[in-house]
């Protein structure tokens, strides 16, 4: 009857390890991000310092891992 078109490049293209690594770091760094503000909501005023370095450090690093690995996807493509 009709003929199936198979797209074989979007089916098994897979995120780059980088770019899971990238997103990954961004999402535990929001995740301190968004404790930092809920906690500092609730009252409390002296924030463990792992917890703003985490914020501060893990989403921007996420950030710029996705980023390169951005970068280095479209020039080999």
């Amino acid at each position: 009857m009709g003929t199936a078109v198979h797209d074989t490049n979007s089916a098994t293209t897979r995120k780059p390890w980088l770019m899971r690594i990238g997103i990954g770091l961004f999402s535990v760094g929001m995740l301190a991000v968004v404790a930092v503000f809920v906690l500092f909501a609730a009252g409390y005023s002296e924030l463990p310092v792992w917890l703003s370095a985490g914020a501060g450090v893990i989403t921007p690093l996420g950030l710029a891992l996705g980023f390169i690995s951005l970068v280095r996807e479209h020039r080999r493509g």
